[in-house]
Parts: C-alpha cells; sequence; structure tokens
C-alpha cells in the first residue's frame, strides 16, 4: 500500500511539471519571432519582421541568444545585450541602446550592410531600428525604439522614393521590430534625467536581460547565424537591386511629368499668348497686363506682401508655382512641399535689394492688394546669360501673380 501511494505521489508529481513546463508564456501573443527585453525599468515585447528584414533581425536574434558568428573573440558565447544599458535618451525621440562601452562609439567586432523594406517605417512610437555612423554599411550591435513617429529616419522619402542613403549626411536606419507590449516602459526611460548638455541618463537604465521568444513552426525554424551568413553577401547586392529600381521609377517619373507638363503647355500657351499680346511694355522692358484690378492698397517700399505665383516659359510649360492644383494640374505636385508648408501664399518684401530676380521685384512692386496680373520677363531681368536649374541660359520667363494681403 506505501509503495502504490508513493508511486502515485511521482506520478501526480511527474504530471505537474509536465504541465507546468508546458504552461506557454505570453499565450495570447499570435505566431511570430519576439524580442523580450527586461529593463530596470519593466519589460517590453517586440515583434521582430524577419520575414521582411531577415540579416537585421538574424544580426539581433544572434547576439541576443549568443551565437552570432561575427562577434570580437571577447563576445563569444555571450548574450551580447544582457546587462547593456540605454546610453542615449531622448524625450520625444528615442531610447539607444546595444553599446557594451556605453558611450555610443562602441561595436560588437563587425559592421553590416543596412536592409530596408519600404513597408517598414519610423511611423509610430514602438519602432525597432538600428542606430549607425552614417552610410550604407555601418550597422553593428547598437538599435534604438523610437517614442513618437520620425519619418526622417526612412529610406524611403513621403513620395516613396528611395532616398540616396549611400551618402554622406543622409539619414536611413532599417526598421526591424515594433513594440507590442510595453510602450509605457519605452516612455518611462526616455524620461529619466539625464545629465546637462547630453543624452545620456544619470542612472544607468539597464536592459537586464533579452530572450527572443519563437511561436509558430516558422519562427522555431529561424536559425539566425545561418540566415546571418547566408544574407550578409547578398545585403549589398540587395541595396544595389533597390538603387536600380529606385532609379527606373525615378525615370518614369520624369518621363511621365514631362508629357504631363507638355500636355497642359498646350492649353496655357494660348493664354500667355493672348496675355502678351495685350501687355504693355514698361522702361525696364517689363511687360504687364492685368488680368484683375486690385482694390486694395499699393504696399510701401519695406512691406511684406502676400503673392501668389505661376511661373511659365513662354511655351506655355510650368516651371514653378506656390499653388498646389497648379502644380498638380502640371504634375509639379512635390509632397516634400506641402508638407514643408511651401504650398500657399508667399511672404515677399517690396525693396529694391531683395533677393529675386528684378523682373519679379519690380512687378510685385507695381502690384495692388487683390490685383492679378500678367508678366513677361525678358532674360535681361531674369537669369540672363547664366541661366539658373531648369531654366537656361537667355530665357524669357513669364508670370501670373497675385497679391492677397500686406503683413507685417
Amino acid at each position: 500500500m506505501q509503495l502504490i501511494s508513493k508511486t502515485l505521489q511521482i506520478l501526480m508529481l511527474c504530471l505537474f511539471v509536465t504541465l507546468t513546463s508546458c504552461k506557454e508564456e505570453y499565450p495570447d501573443l499570435e505566431d511570430g519571432l519576439y524580442a523580450e527585453i527586461i529593463t530596470s525599468k519593466d519589460t517590453m515585447i517586440a515583434k521582430l519582421f524577419y520575414d521582411k528584414v531577415p540579416l537585421t533581425v538574424a544580426n539581433f536574434v544572434a547576439l541576443a541568444e549568443g551565437n552570432h558568428p561575427m562577434v570580437s573573440e571577447e563576445f563569444k558565447g555571450k548574450k551580447y545585450y544582457d546587462s547593456l544599458t540605454f546610453h542615449r535618451v531622448m524625450d520625444q525621440f528615442m531610447i539607444q541602446g546595444g553599446d557594451h562601452t556605453g558611450t555610443g562609439g562602441g561595436n560588437p567586432g563587425y559592421k553590416f550592410t543596412s536592409e530596408f523594406d519600404e513597408t517598414l517605417k519610423h511611423d509610430k512610437g514602438g519602432i525597432l531600428s538600428m542606430a549607425n555612423s552614417g552610410g550604407i554599411g555601418t550597422n553593428g550591435s547598437q538599435f534604438f525604439v523610437t517614442e513618437v513617429p520620425y519619418p526622417s529616419l526612412d529610406a524611403f522619402d513621403a513620395n516613396g522614393n528611395l532616398k540616396p542613403c549611400d551618402r554622406p549626411r543622409v539619414s536611413c536606419h532599417s526598421v526591424f521590430g515594433e513594440l507590442v507590449k510595453g510602450i509605457e516602459v519605452q516612455d518611462a526611460i526616455s524620461n529619466v534625467p539625464v545629465a546637462p548638455g547630453s543624452s545620456k541618463p544619470l542612472e544607468p537604465v539597464y536592459m537586464t536581460k533579452v530572450t527572443i521568444i519563437r511561436k509558430g513552426s516558422d519562427a522555431k525554424s529561424f536559425n539566425a547565424p545561418k540566415v546571418f551568413e547566408d544574407e550578409l553577401e547578398n545585403a549589398p547586392k540587395k541595396w544595389e537591386a533597390l538603387k536600380e529600381i529606385a532609379k527606373e521609377k525615378a525615370e518614369a517619373e520624369r518621363i511621365e511629368r514631362e508629357e504631363k507638363i507638355a500636355e497642359v503647355a498646350k492649353e496655357t500657351k494660348p493664354l500667355i499668348d493672348d496675355y502678351n499680346a495685350k501687355a504693355t511694355t514698361l522702361a525696364s522692358g517689363l511687360k504687364k497686363h492685368v488680368i484683375t484690378e486690385g482694390t486694395g492698397a499699393k504696399p510701401k517700399e519695406g512691406e511684406f506682401a502676400m503673392i501668389k505665383y505661376e511661373g511659365y516659359f513662354t511655351d506655355g510649360r510650368l516651371f514653378d508655382s506656390n499653388q498646389k492644383a497648379v502644380a498638380e494640374k502640371s504634375g509639379m505636385y512635390d509632397q516634400r512641399r506641402e508638407d514643408a508648408g511651401m504650398y500657399g501664399a508667399s511672404r515677399m518684401q517690396i525693396r529694391p535689394d531683395a533677393q529675386m530676380i528684378a523682373g519679379f521685384k519690380e512687378a510685385i512692386a507695381s502690384m495692388k492688394v487683390g490685383e492679378r496680373a500678367f508678366f513677361y520677363i525678358p532674360s535681361h531681368l531674369a537669369y540672363g546669360e547664366r541661366g539658373r536649374g531648369s531654366i537656361q541660359p537667355n530665357t524669357d520667363l513669364t508670370f501670373i501673380l497675385e497679391m492677397t494681403e500686406i503683413v507685417n
């Protein structure tokens, strides 16, 4: 009887151990690859985009698990991120860690090429991304977690065009994950007191332990060291392929834009010719035709006026406008310009030494508030023999201007 009782106890203990070992941590996480980042403030869980940026994720995972094939000898067999600090914290920006020196200048003994996916952006708080020292091949172990959207860090601009990331002073960072738990921990870390004039916390904030969680067969079969080695030599090729795609896209857009500009120019040229035929030639050679009479005051020298403008070549092609609808019609709309708030009437000062072409200065100085007028500016009052940008030397220009108000 005693033997049976003892046997039952052993069986019950075995069953308890089995059930306990089968208990799944974070059962609400869907299938995928995750990083559990336990910090001295609390825990963050990040989902890693191993299907979109396999090299970058494999680098992080292998460092975290201590089996990275390229680390310096001193880091071999060690879980690289455990006990490292967030050495750089910036409120309303990000927290950065992954440097064993805690200075921002350390590295794991190697560097690798950046990896980009157009769908991965710094578009919200909690984005994991690689820190780098500029250029396309300076990734190592350092990463950051955003607190707010920061699109200037993306490899693609607002129009979806690849930025020249391999040039100096062009900011491009590889997104490889996002927080699914613990966004408030990121916020707590970014708000810690820092040394005056510095982004270094006065009291260290540690990543005490980084653990990789695999859910589902795909994630469980993700062999980080092997993936890193396999993808390492592919990364420069992938970058060159992205550049080639960007080049082809830019050329296609250029052709489409020029075709649209030419098409709209056919409609615009008769109007410009009509205005030009009705224009009065002033002493300087500037020609003016009033389209709509102004009812307001004429600005005095030194005052500022708000001006809407449309600039056309004499064949009717638009070369510049601060009016969004006009730019869109001619295929010259620029999202970056709108993001910078540069569509709409521009504030211009009425003065002889203003930084404008002579004909334009004379034109706006002749106007009244509410006036809309056509101006023909001969090349000697425009960019003359030197030209500028898309404006060739000795090119006459035309403008349709509207003065909306006088401002301080």
